[in-house]
């Protein structure tokens, strides 16, 4: 091939691939769009989830499906049993406090700074330790835990009807550890 010809089918090509990302960004396709979002420290979305206490701050809506936020602040002793989610991946990170967190049987103390993920699949549970509340930011990928959060909101005040948490649970792939 002659290098003229070389050159000209070359920019033609690497033409055609600049054009292909340009038309994808500007699709009118909705799932591809998402608005910007800014939450301030006050706002979010504050429920009580058989005791923690949540601020969600960006749902599946907010985006596109890719991941849920949601603030924690919790007393010290409050904690989430060993558990398993088939379908999301989750990281810890302790704004505040102290939560010691156990990850596929592994128990470590997070203090301010520190971050764990925990994969899907793997069990994990939490508590606060220490003297102060902690506040820890959850983010949960993909979305859709906000919804069995919500469904568990709004589970009648008193001691938890285990069975009807576990039916709810169970609805969104996530089992808990005897």
């Amino acid at each position: 091939m002659k290098r003229k010809q070389f050159l000209a089918t070359s920019a033609m090509g690497i033409g055609l691939c600049a054009i292909n990302p340009i038309k994808a960004a500007s699709s009118k396709d909705e799932k591809a769009i998402m608005n910007p979002k800014l939450v301030r420290k006050e706002e979010g979305q504050q429920q009580i989830v058989m005791g923690d206490l949540q601020n969600i701050k960006l749902i599946g809506s907010d985006t596109n499906g890719q991941f849920t936020l949601i603030e924690q602040y919790n007393e010290p002793g409050f904690g989430i049993p060993p558990h398993v989610h088939e379908n999301e991946d989750e990281v810890f990170q302790v704004l505040t406090g102290q939560l010691e967190i156990t990850v596929g049987g592994k128990t470590s103390t997070l203090t301010a700074g520190d971050i764990a993920f925990c994969p899907r699949g793997i069990p994990h549970g939490f508590k606060v330790t220490g003297e102060e509340k902690a506040r820890v930011m959850l983010s949960v990928f993909p979305s859709g835990i906000e919804k069995m959060f919500d469904e568990l909101a709004h589970l009648p005040p008193g001691p938890p009807d285990l069975e009807k948490v576990g039916e709810i649970c169970g609805r969104y792939q996530i089992t808990f550890l005897k």
